[in-house]
């Protein structure tokens, strides 16, 4: 078109519609008389413009057929989805534990990335409705591809301690401030994977043991504890609380503080020191980076944290 503009002086709308009825092979006649130089130069944009267009309805065929064109497009909309998110959680590896890990976010409403590159994972992944990047968990590529630089936490739930500890690495140095929790298979691996920077250390078969012994000594106990935890039909919920600096509740007691009468009963209180003290008393002071564990509806859970 810009050629039949610059060569021949001919306006915009002739040029494009010269174009057009050429490389569509319409056939009407030149808009224009042309001289040799003219039908030498529509004869090149016949050749370049015919195949060109063969070319590109052949790549867009192929794509129909083999169904790329459905799944790039459920790829590009699910990239603008993970990159909307803040706040949300990774979670790397979609086995059991990882799968697990998924339906507990989904049953508290917590937004979640899963990143994934076990192709059997992948396609079980793709016939549901979930955010999930392709991708090594270990390299930064398929990290940044997942948000962590907004993230708020990370679980590296692969069955390989070693794998573990080379996602906590390098999701540490991307993320300094991520709170990071790790599966340990082996008990040589706690300590590594706290050295590498996870927060908290997981080993499955140590908790399944202690659960075990606490359901044969105290079940009654570990039922209620688990339906306060993971009930589904009950509106009660165990929260966290950080007090910030600029708290009104800074230097009052737990029963000056307002927290009681908004229906939120204060189990523990962890310090800035990391001493944790359970069942406070009421005459307990609340400091600045207090962490508050309570418990209550989400309405009195609400209410407590406008407190705050």
């Amino acid at each position: 078109m810009l050629g039949y503009m610059g060569l021949f002086r001919w306006n915009f709308v002739d040029s494009l519609f010269m174009v057009v009825t050429t490389v569509t092979t319409v056939g009407y006649e030149e808009v224009h008389p042309l001289g040799e130089g003219g039908r030498i130069f529509t004869m090149t944009v016949i050749v370049m413009g015919v195949g060109t267009m063969l070319y590109t309805l052949g790549i867009f065929g192929e794509l129909l057929v083999e169904g790329h064109l459905a799944r790039y497009a459920r790829m590009r909309g699910m990239e603008r989805r993970i990159a909307a998110l803040q706040g949300h959680f990774i979670v790397c590896g979609y086995g059991r534990m990882g799968m697990r890990v998924a339906q507990e976010f989904e049953s508290i409403n917590t937004p979640f990335v899963l990143v994934e590159n076990n192709p059997e994972s992948v396609e079980r992944l793709r016939s549901r409705d979930l955010l999930f990047v392709e991708g090594d968990a270990a390299s930064d590529d398929s990290l940044l591809k997942a948000g962590i630089l907004r993230a708020k936490g990370l679980v590296s739930a692969v069955d390989s301690d070693e794998r573990n500890v080379f996602i906590t690495l390098t999701a540490r140095a991307l993320n300094p401030a991520l709170f990071i929790v790790a599966r340990s298979s082996y008990p040589d691996s706690v300590e590594k994977l706290r050295r590498a920077g996870a927060n908290q250390v997981v080993s499955p078969y140590l908790m399944g043991a202690h659960r075990m012994a606490a359901l044969a000594v105290r079940p009654v106990a570990v039922d209620v504890l688990d339906t306060v935890l993971h009930g589904e039909n009950i509106d009660l919920v165990v929260e966290e609380f950080l007090v910030p600096s600029s708290s009104k509740v800074l230097g009052r007691s737990l029963a000056d503080s307002g927290l009681r009468e908004a229906g939120a009963n204060v189990l523990a209180i962890r310090k800035r020191s990391g001493q944790l003290r359970i069942n406070p008393p009421d005459n307990q002071v609340l400091e600045s980076d207090d962490l508050l564990v309570a418990i209550g509806t989400r309405q009195q859970m609400s209410a407590a944290e406008r407190l705050l």
